[in-house]
């Protein structure tokens, strides 16, 4: 996935930590070898290279969180698309690699025919979904969040049920830590001071302050507007949510920064969800997050 990752956990006695880490290694390959947008042989890889017209059988896990990234991006009109590959290829964020011209118009616009998450048409029965034609899947709002949960998932079964998993900055805790503490975490690029007691509970954030590329003079961060085709452009400068699940806080951090303060906060609110927007004008919080701070 291009990041790193860490967990942090009590484990118990007698336990072997090179074979808890083992697991865990064996357990991130298996992800990798469906969800990842850069290891060639993946499942996500072979879809995207479907003939067009083809109904494409998904094994479980990317079936899985795809299905959950049509339903989010069905809530929040679009914003967090996950077949964006194409247009992530064409700034110079996918695998390709960076660019060092500003695509045109044209360009822009044909990438963007090669977009839509309603054209998959998920089928449950079969755990299938259909390849348009030219539609590439890029699961980077949503994978790390649905990795996170698995590996927190993974360790509660080895009978480490005090952890913190990490990877990317999306965290999850369960537990305490040996001294009755709570996994504290600060809410990242919070000017604020914020910090949170991550006990079953996971918090994502998304933002473009630590990749962008620049061209012609401009900064383009990675995150990009479906809408448009094209990088943001408004004053939200980072997002973080707080949900019981990495998967869902993970994809909805990235719809709201694509909405915008106004229209993010109102998603939020929708969804009950516990979010705090960084932006120019300062910062702002969803109705469940100030319920929190009081």
């Amino acid at each position: 996935m291009g990041t790193t990752w860490s967990v942090r956990l009590v484990a118990p006695e007698a336990r072997d930590l090179g074979g808890i880490r083992n697991r865990i290694e064996v357990e991130f390959a298996r992800l990798l070898s469906q969800l990842s947008h850069w290891e060639p042989d993946s499942a996500l890889c072979r879809f995207n290279r479907a003939p067009a017209g083809t109904r494409q059988a998904l094994p479980d896990d990317l079936f899985t969180v795809l299905s959950a990234a049509c339903a989010l991006a069905e809530a929040g009109a679009g914003a967090c698309d996950p077949t964006l590959g194409t247009l992530v290829d064409l700034w110079g964020f996918g695998p390709p690699g960076p660019i060092d011209t500003i695509p045109d118009a044209c360009a822009i616009a044909a990438a963007r025919s090669h977009t839509g998450w309603h054209r998959l048409a998920l089928d449950p029965s079969d755990r299938s979904a259909f390849q348009f034609g030219g539609l590439a899947l890029d699961l980077s709002a949503i994978a790390k969040g649905y990795v996170v949960d698995r590996i927190s998932d993974l360790l509660a079964g080895l009978g480490c049920h005090h952890h913190l998993v990490e990877i990317g900055g999306e965290l999850r805790g369960r537990g305490l830590k040996p001294d009755r503490r709570p996994w504290w975490v600060g809410l990242d690029d919070s000017e604020t001071g914020i910090v949170v007691a991550l006990n079953d509970l996971a918090v994502a954030t998304s933002g473009d302050s630590r990749r962008s590329l620049r061209l012609s003079g401009s900064r383009f961060g990675h995150t990009l507007d479906p809408a448009t085709g094209c990088p943001l452009t408004h004053a939200a400068r980072s997002v973080s949510v707080l949900h019981p699940s990495c998967m869902i806080a993970d994809a909805l951090a990235t719809a709201i920064l694509v909405l915008g303060p106004e229209r993010g906060l109102a998603l939020c609110d929708l969804q009950a969800v516990a979010c705090c927007i960084q932006s120019d004008s300062g910062t702002q919080f969803s109705m469940a997050a100030r319920r929190m701070l009081t």
